[in-house]
């Protein structure tokens, strides 16, 4: 088993390589992961994502363009839990640059910005509404998971574990989750898994704790009655979707919802349970 690690997109990257030959794949994994950070970052000026919220409207790269029309998909699909044009309201909430750098507490309270902003595909050109500026998130870096996957399952079964995004193509991983009583095992053998949580990426502001996790119906991050869920998915893209978005529907409707679709998932509550939903038992 080849191992190979290093920071991107914010967050550490864990590759591991069933293959004697695994250095070319990693190089290529790891370059693939530093491009599309650079397309897609909001934090770097001169991003292609960052091109596009400042000026309205871009032809756009493949990738921009695809993982645009994904994001709006998904927002479709989740009845608009799902966001992509949360941007400003994360600036508001006090997440305005790299979480490193964003101060754990302040005595300014957090604002609210409007999300739903209406955003428009003609062939390669997006275009936004005035107010509408795009933040990729955790979808990015499920995104950029899965895109390393595929590159190193060329050279045989892989994981690529990118801040608790999970992506596997081949082989059998056991792979911890995270519950209120200690750490659950799933077995995967290809697809993805992802977490979203209020428990990381979290801070202060005018005596509030706030995290990451905007609502888009409020502008706000959500007052959900969950810490985490944990969602198994086709590929990464889809596990953060739906874990955000069951994350945003509360405990009963989340543990419903992920029954109806057949979506494996840990759900973590504030009160200390945890919940098994979508066949798992």
């Amino acid at each position: 088993m080849k191992r190979h690690a290093f920071r991107a997109m914010g967050t550490d990257v864990e590759l591991l390589l069933d293959s004697e030959n695994g250095a070319e794949a990693f190089a290529a994994a790891e370059a693939e992961f530093e491009r599309l950070e650079a397309l897609l970052s909001r934090f770097r000026d001169d991003s292609e994502l960052s091109r596009l919220n400042r000026d309205r409207t871009l032809d756009a790269s493949p990738d921009l363009l695809h993982l645009t029309e994904l994001a709006l998909d998904a927002r479709e699909r989740t009845g608009g839990r799902f966001d992509p044009t949360v941007h400003d309201a994360l600036v508001a909430a006090g997440y305005d640059r790299t979480f490193e750098l964003v101060p754990r507490r302040a005595e300014a309270a957090a604002g609210t910005a409007a999300c739903g902003g209406h955003v428009r595909i003609e062939g390669t050109r997006i275009e936004l509404d005035d107010g509408a500026r795009l933040d990729f998130g955790g979808i990015g870096k499920g995104f950029a998971a899965d895109r390393a996957a595929t590159l190193l399952a060329a050279a045989g079964p892989c994981l690529v574990n990118a801040g608790g995004d999970v992506a596997v193509r081949g082989g059998t991983w056991p792979v911890g989750v995270q519950t209120a009583r200690g750490t659950l095992t799933l077995e995967l053998s290809d697809g993805a898994l992802a977490t979203s949580g209020r428990d990381r990426r979290h801070w202060r502001r005018g005596g509030h704790d706030l995290h990451h996790l905007i609502d888009p119906r409020t502008g706000r991050p959500s007052h959900a009655d969950l810490i985490r869920v944990t969602v198994v998915g086709v590929d990464a893209v889809v596990a953060e979707v739906w874990a955000k978005a069951l994350f945003l529907a509360g405990a009963d409707a989340a543990v419903a919802e992920a029954d109806l679709l057949g979506l494996p998932s840990v759900i973590t509550t504030k009160a200390g349970s945890t919940l098994l939903a979508g066949g798992l038992r």
